[in-house]
Order: C-alpha cells, then sequence, then structure tokens
C-alpha cells in the first residue's frame, strides 16, 4: 500500500485508492442495509452502520504505519542496534518498519585506512525528502565529541526544502547511539541532537524509564539512557550485549505504541 506520513494532523494526506475503495464499500453496504429496510432504521441500526464504516477506515489507516529507521554506522554497532529496533518495530501489529541510511561523506581510501567495512547494500540510502513518507522516525548514529556524526548532520543540513514547508511538524522522532566509552556522550549525543527536531518541529519522543528493570542493571557495562538505546563500541571490536540489544527492541517497540497512538487519535 505504499509507504506512510498519514497520521500527522496537519498534513493533507489524501486516502490511497485502496482505502477509499474499502470505506465507500462500507458506506455502500450500510447504507443498502438502510435504505432497503421494511421500515424506518432505528437508533441502533445507524449506530452498527457507522461503526462498520469507522472500523473499516481505521483498520485502513493502521495497515500503513511506517517507522523509518534512519541510520549512520560506520563499523556497525548503530546498524546491529537498528536491525533489532526494526524487530520490535515489526512487533506491533500495524506497524512496520523501513531501514534506511543515510549518504557517507567520507573517500572511499579513508574509509579504507580507517578500516571500516564495507556498506550493507540491503539497505538503502535515503534522501531528505523522503522523510516526509514516514509515520515516525528513529535516527541511529555513533558520537562525535558528544554530537552527532557529520555523517547524520549533513543528512539534516539537506533536509532546508522539508523545514521551508515545516512538512516534518508533528511527527514524532527518537535516537539511538553509540560510543567509544562510559563517558563518551550516550546522554549528550541525543541531548544535542535535539535541536534537530525542534527546527522542524517534530516530536521528540525518549524511552523514559519504562525499559524496567533493565535500566537499573549494574551488573555489567551497558549503553542506552532515557533519552535512547545505546551500545559502547570500545576500540571498535566490542560487539553490542543482549542488554543493549534488548533495550533497542524496546524502544522500536515503544515508539511503534506512540506512533499508534497519535495516529489513531
Amino acid at each position: 500500500m505504499g509507504k506512510g506520513g498519514g497520521c500527522v494532523p496537519s498534513k493533507k494526506r489524501q486516502p490511497s485508492s485502496a482505502e477509499s475503495s474499502a470505506a465507500a464499500t462500507a458506506t455502500a453496504t450500510a447504507t443498502t442495509a438502510t435504505n432497503n429496510a421494511p421500515i424506518e432504521a432505528d437508533e441502533e441500526t445507524r449506530e452498527t452502520a457507522s461503526v462498520a464504516v469507522n472500523s473499516t477506515n481505521a483498520q485502513s489507516v493502521t495497515a500503513t504505519l511506517k517507522i523509518f529507521i534512519v541510520y549512520y554506522s560506520m563499523y556497525g554497532h548503530v546498524e546491529k542496534l537498528a536491525k533489532r529496533m526494526k524487530k520490535g518495530v515489526d512487533g506491533v501489529e500495524g506497524v512496520e518498519a523501513v531501514l534506511y541510511r543515510v549518504p557517507e561523506t567520507l573517500p572511499a581510501d579513508v574509509l579504507d585506512h580507517m578500516k571500516a567495512p564495507s556498506k550493507n547494500p540491503e539497505v538503502p540510502e535515503i534522501k531528505a525528502a523522503e522523510l516526509a513518507e514516514a509515520d515516525g522516525v528513529l535516527f541511529g548514529f555513533p558520537t562525535r565529541f558528544g554530537c552527532m556524526a557529520a555523517q547524520m548532520k549533513a543528512f539534516f543540513d539537506s533536509s532546508g526544502q522539508l523545514w521551508k514547508e515545516q512538512t516534518l511538524a508533528g511527527k514524532p522522532a527518537g535516537f539511538f547511539v553509540s560510543t567509544g566509552t562510559q563517558g563518551g556522550g550516550q546522554e549528550a549525543t541525543a541531548w544535542t541532537a535535539i535541536t534537530q527536531l525542534a527546527h522542524h518541529g517534530m516530536l521528540f519522543v525518549p524511552i523514559g524509564y519504562t525499559f524496567g528493570a533493565g535500566m537499573f542493571k549494574m551488573d555489567s557495562i551497558r549503553g542506552g539512557s532515557p533519552y535512547g538505546a545505546g551500545v559502547y563500541a570500545g576500540d571498535g571490536t566490542r560487539e553490542p550485549t543482549e542488554t543493549e540489544l534488548g533495550l533497542a527492541e524496546h524502544q522500536g517497540k515503544y515508539m511503534a505504541g506512540v506512533v499508534k497512538r497519535l495516529c489513531q487519535a
């Protein structure tokens, strides 16, 4: 049925042909049942017909919800969180996650010198204009001195037309990050990124402490914060722990629930 983008009240989204057909069929069926009745339809009949139409419309909207997981990953840590996050989103009925990566800005010879692995060819690059099609967005990136990596910043810098038209205003969004050390910016990297959402009028959705006991574990090193999921990359060889991946999956599920509530309000 195509990509989403229909839950922001300020956007005049036209229903797809499938949605229009389903709604029209339900309306016609209800009208025929009322008109063919031997006596005037009572209040209960009219209410039943109305519920049938509203139910059909609600199901059509729910089936179209899309959450874009847009990330930059140099050594694969952020990508692993993104994939687990998609699992959380896809586990919520009526919501689907789509993975995208932002364009690389470093030359190939520099990436080779840094021993960065090749990008995943199965995940397409995204253009800023495509964000308009999402019902919600989760942005993931590694830190650079407490701020998002330049590749992600360049992507946001390319969204000027969306900002000019306030196309993204009202869309929910969240962050997940990767840092090299415990004091490397698990919170600061997400916090400094909020300015990007503010200028677009987007709604920042942190996870708070909704992960429950997992947020309070002290028996091992764990990335993540109330701002969003996170991973410690160390020197690049450390792999995400199951707790870190579990938090990413939780964030995906949590975000999907928020998007559903906003879109069905």
